[in-house]
């Protein structure tokens, strides 16, 4: 039986040595130029522009291996996996390619002989499907396929199938090349019987390989427009051929998914059965599944986050979590354990994952670690919410393959939305859990609450450069010369007031509190904002009067001086003195300093890291950067080091002026968070290149006229986004010795050396947690005596005790030990314990097994109970938990539950 490795170097083999291709590496998971997607999902991805006739290749036949990831969109499989044993959120595609080369004959010819001849599948378990066309878009049928699968192989020609265009014209997206194509078939069934069964879903009748003839590509309209040359693009999922030919039912019983089963069985200390109905089977195929795609995604700098491609990366990593909470009973991180076993088994056949295997682990763990604090509480919401779906009204737009039958209740899009936003659970984790209890999720109100959400969190936007609109068109502006110096000449054109450019008349002084006016002239030496850089301030002065330049904007080509008349007047075609303020000069110095904290940045936490923002001012500037947690103390201080060092050596700063695809192939370079650049661009390098950046800043000539470089602070603005705000020369000096001042300070506030800080705050720290102990053991000694005082109010009730009441806040943990204290002391209870926290009611029900066996049934008890706090809850027949919105009835709801155990222990002849 051949191992996954070797039939991965079987079919690459084949292409190369016996039919001319040429090896291609996988590309990335994360695409490259290319807005359309948000991960790779096919082989073909890299090889698109060639496709579209936009691009070229040096060969002209291809072969691979490619990562491929399908979570979102037309090729979403995240809903099967784990439920079957054969879709994947990550897999491989092998795949081989004509660009304008060969086509249908050879294709299905050489596909035929690797499956029959070097892989030696059985002939009459293949099955061969072409396009039977499609009146509507005036298709016709692809007859050369069909002739091609009679002529050039020894099929059955019983088992060449024609489909329609669901299943045998190949589309990539709503837009893109496309093309009829032809599939094989692997049946399965014992007796060969299985022809009827191809694209039926049946598990037992496969689709292994995937043969796209490209000859159209599908326009914004839906159009389909000939392509100019056409391709073969073929695709065969790894993990499914090895199945096959291991003779193995499900891909996850490979070699390929055994060692990670094996590393989660050692984890949880259960065993994998391979049943598709059995939780503990379900989440062993979601997590190894999930584990791979998270590596391989991160490793590809695909960072967890809250939108777009990160937000996916982080719904599937808590969809694991889950998986890993609710089947194994997991409570701490584990996920990140698997990722060297990810490692181990594929870095030898990709090996980018054996680059920086550590930090990706660590990325899992914080993950793991943020959502693990509120998944209890999370999962305990949803079950309430689930308690309170609505029916399902024909308001509500049900999933594609879902049907009235089948739902049972809608959850409503705020529980969706309250999920989401305080507990971390990603509307698709949510929608995933929804519909493995037969309910659906209100998605056009969850959508409504999300917008008025963002819209709210807006109240403090980041400023963005004047927008103005101007009748008319504006003249260009020559600001070549802000690169050399602060003072320069120009002659004035006009100034903008409202919506007009004017080019008539004075520019006099005005109102103090009248708003600033846009100066245009000819050129300018004045550097407008951009580039995360502010613009400059100064003066222009002519013969008659000075013009305060407050701030610099630009509106395309054309340079604006806003600000205000403060002596004389200005006209046009007068010849203006430009002065701009000194202080770029520290602006310059701090340009400089974030190109060297960006490669810094990079040099010690990885080459994930890139640059999200900045804001550059003359006293000290932000840097904005990818990166999932705070710097640790050792990083911080090697990340000052550096930049230092590198001011220190006195570098030479330089820049050149290139066309922009010349300046993309610069070794190193770096252009940043969706700028858009012209046809050239401004390259800054630093020394011998080390750092290289596109940018349109002034900087400084050599790095030591930086000064010192200080990091001030450091934040965070989400997930997998941090925020450095930075200082250099005077405004580094001060900040260090503000902070020396505060050291002195604080060593004589705690009356000890300034050395001797650490073990004085560490004895401080220790006496401090001797005293919460304290408060923890009286606090714990108030709440033991608040149960003791509910036991002796207690009610007895045909032998059981019926122990209820109002217990002071506590974590619910604590309650728990009470309530099993409780029962242990009784000996026979119904136990209901309630308590307020941070505003909302919380409530617990434990019974004796004893009181189960009489009929009672906790979780029924506090369903009935929370109704009357306003909350739902539930749980199991001896133990529920539940919640509730309105404190004041808590007491009503405690006597409800009185009342509800009386009846119910009741003997039947004193019943009413």
């Amino acid at each position: 039986m051949p191992s996954a490795k070797e039939i991965r170097q079987q079919f690459l083999d084949y292409f190369v040595r016996e039919h001319g291709h040429t090896f291609v590496p996988s590309s990335s998971v994360v695409p490259v130029d290319d807005p359309t997607l948000l991960f790779t999902n096919a082989g073909m991805n890299q090889f698109k522009d060639v496709f579209l006739g936009t691009g070229t290749r040096p060969y002209r036949r291809a072969v691979n291996s490619q990562k491929c990831i399908r979570v979102s969109g037309k090729h979403n499989d995240l809903e099967e996996v784990g439920r079957d044993t054969y879709h994947h959120t990550f897999f491989e595609m092998l795949g081989n390619w004509s660009f304008g080369d060969y086509y249908k004959a050879e294709a299905i010819a050489w596909a035929w002989d690797l499956l029959t001849r070097v892989w030696r599948i059985d002939k009459q378990r293949l099955h061969a499907t072409v396009f039977a066309g499609d009146e509507r878009e005036g298709l016709e049928a692809d007859e050369e396929a069909y002739r091609c699968w009679l002529e050039f192989t020894d099929i059955n020609p019983s088992h060449v199938h024609r489909f329609g265009k669901k299943d045998n014209f190949w589309m990539m997206g709503e837009t893109g090349p496309c093309g009829p194509c032809t599939e094989i078939h692997m049946d399965r069934t014992p007796d060969k019987s299985g022809g009827a069964l191809i694209n039926r879903g049946d598990p037992r009748v496969i689709e292994i390989w995937n043969l796209v003839f490209i000859q159209y590509n599908r326009d914004e309209t839906g159009k389909l427009h000939l392509l100019p040359a056409r391709h073969v693009d073929t695709g065969m999922g790894f993990e499914r051929i090895t199945a096959v030919l291991q003779g193995k039912q499900s891909n996850y019983d490979t070699d390929i998914f055994a060692p990670l089963l094996a590393a989660l069985a050692d984890l949880t200390g259960k065993s994998y059965r391979g049943s598709l109905t059995d939780i503990v089977d379900v989440g062993f195929r979601v997590i190894v599944d999930h584990i791979r795609m998270l590596t391989f995604a991160i490793t590809d700098g695909a960072m967890p986050g809250n939108k777009g491609r990160g937000s996916v990366v982080r719904s599937i990593l808590r969809r694991a979590m889950r998986f890993g909470w609710e089947a194994f009973e997991l409570r701490e991180p584990f996920l990140y354990r698997l990722v060297p076993v990810v490692v181990e088994h594929m870095g030898d056949a990709f090996p980018e994952l054996r680059r920086q295997p550590e930090r990706v682990a660590g990325i899992i763990r914080r993950e793991e670690e943020d959502f693990l604090r509120t998944i209890e509480r999370g999962l305990r919401y949803f079950a309430q919410a689930a308690e309170r779906a609505q029916p399902v009204t024909s308001a509500i737009p049900l999933p594609s393959d879902a049907s009235w039958e089948n739902i049972r209740g809608v959850i409503s899009g705020r529980d969706v939305f309250e999920l989401h936003t305080t507990y971390g659970f990603p509307p698709d984790m949510t929608r995933q859990m929804a519909r493995e209890r037969g309910l659906v999720i209100d998605e056009a109100e969850y959508a409504r609450l999300l917008a008025e959400h963002e819209a709210k969190s807006r109240t403090q936007p980041t400023a963005q450069p004047l927008v103005l609109r101007v009748e008319g068109p504006l003249p260009t502006t020559d600001d070549r010369s802000k690169w050399f110096g602060l003072s320069g000449q120009g002659t004035i054109l006009g100034w903008i007031e409202g919506n007009r450019f004017v080019t008539t008349g004075r520019l006099e002084m005005a109102a103090e509190e009248a708003p600033p006016v846009g100066l245009i002239l000819d050129r300018t030496c004045f550097y407008a904002e951009s580039g995360g850089q502010i613009g400059d301030r100064g003066y222009i002065t002519t013969s008659t009067g000075t013009f305060e330049v407050s701030d610099t904007q630009q509106l395309g080509q054309t340079v604006i001086h806003l600000g205000t008349v403060t002596a004389g007047y200005l006209a046009p075609g007068q010849l203006a003195r430009l002065q701009v303020d000194s202080i770029r000069e520290f602006t310059r110095r701090n340009h400089t300093a974030t190109h060297l904290l960006h490669w810094a940045l990079r040099q010690v936490l990885g080459e994930h890291v890139e640059q999200r923002g900045s804001k550059v001012k003359p006293d000290e500037f932000t840097f904005d950067f990818s990166h999932t947690g705070p710097l640790r103390p050792e990083e911080r201080d090697r990340v000052e080091e550096l930049v230092n060092e590198k001011i220190y050596q006195d570098w030479p700063v330089t820049w050149r002026e290139l066309p922009i695809d010349e300046a993309r192939k610069l070794p190193g370079v770096r252009a940043f968070f969706g700028e858009k650049y012209g046809e050239i661009v401004r390259v800054v390098e630093i020394g011998d290149g080390f750092s290289r950046e596109f940018c349109g800043g002034t900087h400084v000539d050599h790095t030591g006229q930086i000064g010192p470089f200080v990091i001030l602070s450091e934040e965070g603005l989400g997930k997998g986004v941090r925020r450095v705000t930075c200082a250099t020369a005077r405004q580094a000096v001060r900040a260090m010795q503000e902070r020396e001042h505060l050291l002195q300070q604080l060593a004589t506030r705690l009356r000890c050396a300034e050395h001797e800080l650490p073990q004085r705050l560490a004895a401080l720290q220790e006496e401090i947690r001797q005293l919460q102990q304290q408060l923890r053991r009286a606090a714990a000694t108030d709440l033991h005596a608040a149960a003791d005082r509910l036991l002796a109010q207690a009610t007895v009730c045909d032998g059981v005790r019926i122990i209820v009441g109002e217990m002071p806040a506590a974590p619910e943990e604590q309650m728990r030990q009470q309530a099993d204290r409780l029962r242990q002391k009784a000996g026979s209870a119904v136990v209901v314990l309630g308590w307020l926290e941070n505003g909302r009611v919380q409530l617990l029900a434990a019974l004796t097994d004893d009181v189960v066996q009489r009929g009672l049934h906790a979780g029924n008890l506090l369903r009935e109970v929370a109704r009357i706090v306003g909350g739902g809850g539930g749980g199991k027949a001896n133990f529920a938990v539940a919640g509730g919105k309105e404190p004041g009835k808590l007491s009503e709801a405690l006597e409800l539950a009185r009342q509800l155990a009386l009846q119910r222990l009741a003997p039947e002849s004193n019943r009413p």
